[in-house]
């Protein structure tokens, strides 16, 4: 969320920020009536403050009056009008709070200056890891990985529904091994420290990390109670600290879980659904950073470093893509986007998004640190990003690693997890 400064005093640069994401038109409403409400909110508090003011003076003067022995009747009438329109009046300010809130939780966040401008057709190659394999003679993911008895999408369909997959015998224990691949990696290199969250949250942590009330449609609420599955761990960990302060000495911190994840998808449908690239359910590691204001650039790319060294450990080759602003999540400063090349389906895969997004998430979520010089809390910056998605990871596996017999064989770093140097 906005501070309201933004609305008050550099409502341009909001909206330049809106127009680089190319979402000017729709969220002007927005931002033009946050603006309005915000003016006749302040007005409404002065208002208050003065009848309250002038209730007290009444008050004092009854007091004085009475000490006299004198009639005060009238002062007491009018401090039980001046009463009934301070209530009237702050109920109409709590009417005024909730619009003004609606409307700033629906402005995403300006991104940085050095993010392009425009939708994804400006996104911005950095930099590329590895050769991708040549697609000649690779079958698809979803043909080699049921030949070889490690995924079942059939049942996975019977059981719950289309996008959600079956993992059996050494596909099962390719989830595990990923698992634990990536959670030692991120503790003993990385530094960061693991959790093990609740995968389901209330309306307050969808909320703090803006899945809502933007995104609704897409989370799995359950049925009559104010709760959610998770998207992602982000949501948890992120909010382990909401409403509380830190120590400046506690930051940077990093913290990572392991957590299956869950999305509708509801905007998807008929797009890349074959196999695993896109699924209800699956399995992620997540890495999640709290930093002060002034390294949270710094935190960024260390956060991406430790997700590509991930895709490098397993040898598949990537690439790292700058998103445009219009291709940037709502809650996000910048992203960069880790892509792997699956020959087999001949598709890029999106496998990790690695976000900062400045105290957005904080102010919604109130999570604040306490500077070593002194003086006010601040507000923290909060990093994530995918260290990282499995199913993606395991179709590029399936078909980078191919052999011309119909097996796979198995990254090196993996071997230890799985028990085995070959699939098949």
């Amino acid at each position: 969320m906005h501070d309201l400064r933004m609305i008050r005093e550099q409502i341009d640069v909001l909206r330049d920020g809106m127009r680089r994401r190319g979402k000017l038109d729709s969220l002007a409403p927005f931002i033009d009536r946050a603006a309005e409400v915000d003016a006749e909110r302040r007005t409404m508090i002065q208002a208050v403050e003065e009848r309250k003011a002038s209730r007290n003076a009444i008050s004092q003067e009854v007091a004085k009056k009475k000490r006299a022995g004198e009639n005060a009747d009238d002062l007491l009438f009018q401090s039980r009008d001046l009463g009934e329109e301070i209530s009237k009046l702050e109920s109409e300010l709590g009417e005024l709070e909730a619009e003004l809130q609606l409307n700033m939780l629906e402005i995403p966040n300006v991104t940085l200056e050095e993010v392009p401008a425009g939708g994804e057709e400006a996104n911005r190659q950095i930099r590329s890891w590895g050769t991708p394999r040549e697609a000649q003679s690779v079958k698809p993911h979803w043909e080699i990985g049921v030949s070889l008895g490690l995924v079942d999408f059939e049942r996975g369909a019977k059981i719950s529904g289309s996008g959600f997959i079956v993992f059996r015998g050494k596909g099962a224990r390719l989830v595990r091994s990923l698992m634990n691949f990536m959670l030692d990696l991120h503790t003993t290199e990385h530094g960061y420290e693991e959790a093990w969250v609740p995968i389901v949250v209330n309306r307050a942590s969808m909320t703090g990390t803006t899945q809502l009330p933007k995104f609704e449609d897409d989370m799995y609420a359950i049925r009559d109670e104010e709760l959610f599955l998770i998207p992602t761990a982000e949501v948890p960990v992120t909010n382990l600290y909401a409403n509380e302060i830190l120590a400046a000495a506690d930051l940077p911190k990093g913290m990572t879980a392991y957590t299956p994840c869950f999305r509708k998808e509801a905007g998807a449908h008929g797009k890349d659904t074959r196999g695993l690239i896109r699924v209800h359910e699956f399995d992620k590691v997540e890495l999640v950073r709290y930093s002060t204001p002034e390294s949270s650039s710094e935190q960024l790319e260390l956060l991406t470093g430790h997700a590509e060294k991930v895709l490098q450990l397993l040898g598949l080759p990537y690439r790292v893509v700058l998103l445009a602003a219009g291709d940037t999540g709502f809650g996000s400063a910048k992203t960069y986007d880790l892509e792997v090349f699956a020959p087999g389906a001949g598709v890029w895969l999106e496998v990790s998004s690695c976000s900062v997004f400045s105290d957005f998430q904080a102010r919604r979520a109130g999570i604040r640190y306490r500077p070593a010089e002194g003086g006010k809390p601040r507000f923290v910056h909060t990093l994530n990003g995918s260290g990282l998605a499995f199913p993606r990871i395991i179709a590029a596996i399936l078909e980078h690693y191919q052999n011309a017999d119909g097996s796979v064989t198995v990254p090196e770093v993996l071997r230890p997890y799985l028990g085995t140097d070959r699939l098949g």
